[in-house]
């Protein structure tokens, strides 16, 4: 296994069961994980490729493999997890400040594919600045109709129920879809967090800047109604599978391995 290929996670998965079942020899490790047999030279290079960065699987001396059972044993595959990536826009500030949420969408994601999308207006309860209505084209009068966030707060909760919550600069959106959601039901769902920004500095580390624009320009990434709610979500959602994907080719298997390398 060259260092520049993409590194299976079904492999590192079928490399900690064999390791949980007591040490193994690199020798044993390639035959048994990687199906290889004699080269004995290229058989240690395609293990220690697969296994010598990930802090789980330690080797000694004697080329001899064993699983550190402190660590956590691997999750499911990230193309295999379920996402749902988050886009809002609102009356300009903080959250904290006042402002509220104009509207809101959720597209799902799973097992690789866009699966469905909840979008809707929201009424703020307060007035859409001028410098805002002229960047997203949403004014006053097409809110004047649109439910509050308390008539769409179970949409809300329902798109996000079970899923991993994704958004391009997370904790903006998150702040603002959690005190949504707090004021309307009392109550804040426990979900996991995945930031798009931070995402993108770790796998596409070249680029000058990680905004929503560099990032699906780099990919190639179609942008339909950009400063929308459901344009900017579904880009994200399209960018995210591109991370992913981008991810797993450099042996990041699971979201435990992923939070590793982001820290």
């Amino acid at each position: 296994m060259d260092a520049d290929q993409a590194v299976p996670p079904g492999l590192i998965r079928r490399a900690a069961a064999l390791l949980a079942t007591g040490p193994a020899h690199t020798l044993e490790v390639a035959e048994a994980v990687l199906g290889l047999r004699g080269a004995p030279q290229a058989a240690s290079r395609a293990v220690f490729t697969l296994l010598g960065s990930d802090p789980r699987f330690q080797v000694d001396a004697d080329g001899c493999w064993r699983l550190d059972r402190s660590e956590p044993e691997p999750g499911p595959a990230l193309r295999h997890l379920s996402f749902a990536v988050v886009d809002v826009e609102t009356t300009g500030g903080a959250w904290s400040r006042g402002h509220r949420v104009t509207e809101v969408a959720v597209v799902t994601v799973s097992r690789g594919q866009v699966e469905g999308s909840l979008e809707t207006l929201v009424n703020p309860g307060r007035p859409i600045p001028p410098r805002i209505q002229g960047l997203t084209g949403i004014s006053d009068q097409m809110v004047a109709a649109a439910p509050p966030f308390e008539g769409v707060a179970p949409q809300v909760q329902r798109a996000l129920a079970d899923r991993i919550f994704v958004a391009h600069n997370a904790s903006f959106d998150w702040s603002f879809i959690g005190g949504e959601l707090l004021e309307a039901t009392g109550e804040v769902p426990p979900v996991e967090r995945l930031c798009t920004v931070r995402l993108g500095r770790l796998l596409v580390p070249r680029l000058r800047r990680y905004n929503l624009d560099a990032l699906t320009g780099y990919f190639q990434i179609p942008v339909h109604r950009r400063h929308r709610a459901h344009g900017d979500a579904l880009a994200t959602a399209r960018l995210l599978l591109r991370l992913l994907d981008l991810a797993e080719s450099r042996g990041i298997g699971d979201l435990h391995g992923l939070r590793r390398a982001m820290s």
